[in-house]
């Protein structure tokens, strides 16, 4: 997912919001990508599943700017 900067930052900001300490997953953003954890992958998940709702609701978007 490198290659997809938006992507990624939405999946960082989903992985910190939701995990936001070691209480929850012992490692960082960084290190959750490289070895492709389940924290990782959910986060990913999660972003992915919003940028198609995003991008399907046109009226929704243009009501949040």
């Amino acid at each position: 997912m490198l290659h997809d900067n938006q992507l990624r930052a939405a999946a960082r900001a989903i992985y910190e919001t939701v995990y936001p300490g070691e209480e929850w997953t012992p490692v960082n953003f960084e290190e959750a990508e490289r070895y492709g954890t389940i924290h990782y992958r959910n986060a990913v998940a999660a972003a992915q599943n919003a940028r198609t709702q995003l991008r399907n609701d046109a009226v929704g978007q243009m009501e949040l700017i």
